[in-house]
């Protein structure tokens, strides 16, 4: 009884501070450190000097360089529509930051930007857009954002942290995260996992995530299992309405962002004659979460947290 005690109050702390975190200052230094060289999406990234304007083309990028203390160095950011706003700790470094595009970014507002550095979700750096070679070809390094586990996010904060020389800040945001999720996993042990659908859109079936996506590895620290993690060929699928009733999930997980609104989802979940038979629907078993904060990025620790109060409210009661 004392450990249980223990851990919630651990995990009470961890969840009430995480809204107060001290936004660090850029403290990158040009000179002394540099050329700084990682590996990244197969390939080699050089920089040989802390780059000074960078898009960043995701909100999850550009939150990752808030919590990094170097929002000031970013003069451009793209998928603001995906976005339900920044976490209030980096509200202000992120909303000063101007929008280089409101969807996608256009090949013609990067290639004009005059970027020295691009951080960017790996399908905003593609064929239909700017891609990586055209982007380099303008002088331009680029850092693709395409975190498939804790781990390789994490090195991915840790290399951002080596390009800008903030080394420091990035290590001990890192162990903030570590510290964080294991706190849920503590709290949660023994508990059995919650079996969820992920609801991003319907239309023609329901368009949810596989096993390989960023957002099933949070739902299962959150003590739940994605309902269709045995589909991994791509990361986002489309699945039969009959495939969902046929697999019974307890919860579903609404994404939330630009339109239709949650609200809408749900009605269209509710007059779906075929999800409308569902348990959980009948029940009103649905959670909600931004869909910026399931994609690899600086809110790991803030998504586990919030969906393992979701799924298992009864661990969590009082937080």
């Amino acid at each position: 009884m004392r450990k249980a005690i223990a851990l919630l109050l651990t995990l009470a702390l961890l969840l009430t501070g995480c809204g107060g975190q001290h936004v660090p200052q850029d403290t990158a230094q040009a000179g002394e450190g540099w050329p700084v060289t990682v590996d990244n999406y197969g390939r080699e990234v050089t920089v040989t000097a802390a780059p000074e304007r960078v898009l960043t083309l995701g909100p999850n990028c550009t939150e990752i360089f808030a919590a990094l203390g170097l929002a000031g160095r970013v003069v451009g950011r793209s998928l603001v529509n995906h976005s339900r706003g920044p976490l209030e700790e980096y509200a202000g470094a992120v909303n000063a930051i101007p929008v280089l595009n409101q969807a996608s970014a256009t090949r013609e507002a990067v290639l004009s930007s005059g970027a020295d550095f691009i951080y960017a979700i790996d399908w905003e750096i593609s064929d239909t857009g700017c891609n990586i070679e055209e982007a380099e070809a303008y002088g331009m390094a680029v850092y693709v954002n395409a975190a498939t586990t804790l781990e390789e996010q994490y090195q991915e904060i840790m290399d951002l942290g080596a390009l800008f020389g903030v080394e420091e800040t990035a290590e001990a945001f890192v162990t903030d995260q570590q510290a964080r999720i294991d706190a849920v996993q503590e709290a949660l042990d023994g508990q059995e996992a919650v079996e969820v659908l992920v609801y991003d859109s319907g239309n023609d079936g329901v368009f949810t995530c596989s096993g390989s996506n960023f957002e099933s590895l949070l739902i299962s620290l959150a003590g739940g299992h994605n309902l269709f993690d045995d589909l991994e060929d791509q990361q986002w699928v489309t699945v039969s309405y009959e495939e969902v009733l046929a697999r019974e999930p307890d919860i579903i997980l609404i994404h939330d962002y630009d339109t239709p609104s949650v609200e809408e989802k749900i009605a269209e979940i509710e007059g779906n004659p075929v999800l409308s038979q569902l348990a959980c629907v009948r029940e009103g078993r649905f959670a909600t979460i931004t869909l910026e904060s399931v994609l690899p990025g600086c809110r790991m620790a803030w998504a586990v947290e919030h969906l393992a109060q979701a799924f298992h409210p009864d661990r969590f009661s009082g937080q």
